[in-house]
């Protein structure tokens, strides 16, 4: 009787260590979406990028950086989205009163560089604002194209060198990508994640660009 009841406690313990186990790393990887595995990642852009309408671009007429103001909304008291951009992304950041970053040090996924300076960094529109006007973001309200250039909940929004910045200026996946090949997986899942979010349409040559890009993940 007593080697019975051994037994069944055994296998009681057994069946509950597994699935709190389990349930713990499924948990972990849903609060925070990069710690899943890359492939993983890569073919839920996959899906999202083929829900995507293709079509071709639209007029570049009556774009400019106002038909998106303020590009750098405030959001926290004094912060504005850039602001609080560059302290998220930032290490050691020190601030002044009016919340702009007067030390840290910032790395640039794009290109691999670590910037010690604020003077050499950026916040880069992942879908440039140009692109996404062209895109359907012509179609909007105001409060719409707003809302999109200080994104703070998706990849839009993130930390690069100038240089690299201005490189990269307007252009789409097919006529640009980070010199650093190891990031094209991250950005072709981010640039497909917001394009999916806000319903922006991608051109032939764009699409085949991303998923192209998308073939380095798990390299």
């Amino acid at each position: 009787m007593i080697f019975m009841r051994r037994t069944v406690q055994i296998a009681v313990l057994t069946l509950l260590v597994i699935p709190i186990s389990a349930v713990v790393a499924t948990s972990q990887a849903a609060a925070d979406p990069r710690k899943r595995p890359q492939t993983e990642t890569a073919a839920m852009a996959r899906r999202m990028l083929a829900q995507l309408k293709v079509a071709r671009p639209l007029s570049i007429r009556g774009y400019s950086h106002k038909r998106f103001q303020p590009r750098w909304a405030h959001h926290k008291g004094t912060c504005d989205a850039r602001e609080v951009v560059l302290a998220r992304d930032g290490r050691n950041v020190r601030r002044n009163a009016a919340c702009h970053p007067v030390k840290g040090v910032w790395y640039s996924p794009y290109d691999g560089k670590r910037l010690k300076s604020e003077k050499h960094v950026d916040v880069d529109h992942v879908v440039p604002l140009a692109y996404a006007w062209r895109s359907g973001a012509s179609r909007w309200s105001q409060a719409r194209r707003r809302a999109f250039a200080n994104d703070l909940t998706r990849p839009e929004l993130i930390t690069v060198s100038h240089s690299v910045n201005m490189a990269k200026g307007g252009k789409g996946p097919q006529s640009w990508r980070p010199p650093r090949r190891s990031h094209w997986c991250r950005y072709a899942i981010s640039w497909i994640t917001v394009k999916h979010h806000y319903r922006l349409f991608v051109t032939r040559k764009e699409k085949v660009a991303l998923l192209n890009m998308l073939r380095t993940c798990g390299d």
